[in-house]
């Protein structure tokens, strides 16, 4: 048996409808690939119409928001409310906790239904609340990677080069 081989030979017939399958087949991936990058850009054009809506909600709240420093650290959103119940209809009192401790950081955040409250509500600074003088400002819209300036860093300070200071350097052993 070993030099007996038998070849399978297809008609006519059954090739010509394999390659129609094929064909059938090649024009359905087409037409999925085609599906699949029109669904992509569709998905894309959303996101991105989110995100501008979100930022522009946000800024907007920001917009009727204050920011009130140096808040007793005993104080209750009710209180905040009482103190700020003149300036217009309060939306919502944010008191800021730390996150490990759950003690209050000290400051606060107000949002008003309406943007006009914010300046009546800047009008409080240096008002006494709980026996500290509170300080109010419009809240800033937060942008990634602002910060307060560089910092400072570690290492060796500012001077660099230049002559030495101090002791002489020459002969001195210095490990560090």
């Amino acid at each position: 048996m070993a030099g007996t081989e038998t070849i399978i030979s297809e008609t006519p017939k059954e090739e010509a409808s394999n390659e129609t399958t094929v064909e059938a087949m090649r024009r359905r991936l087409e037409e999925m690939e085609a599906e699949a990058a029109k669904l992509n850009e569709m998905q894309s054009q959303v996101s991105s119409e989110l995100s501008t809506a979100v930022e522009e909600d946000k800024a907007e709240v920001d917009a009727r928001s204050v920011y009130v420093g140096n808040v007793d650290y005993s104080a209750t959103p009710e209180e905040l409310q009482i103190h700020f119940q003149s300036c217009g209809t309060i939306n919502r009192i944010t008191i800021l906790c730390d996150m490990w401790t759950g003690h209050p950081k000290g400051f606060a955040y107000i949002e008003f239904t309406d943007a006009s409250s914010v300046s009546n509500a800047a009008a409080l600074t240096d008002s006494l609340f709980h026996g500290r003088t509170i300080k109010v400002t419009p809240k800033r819209t937060n942008v990634p990677g602002m910060k307060r300036g560089r910092g400072r860093g570690r290492g060796r300070g500012s001077f660099r080069g230049g002559r030495a200071r101090g002791r002489g350097r020459r002969g001195h052993y210095s490990p560090y």
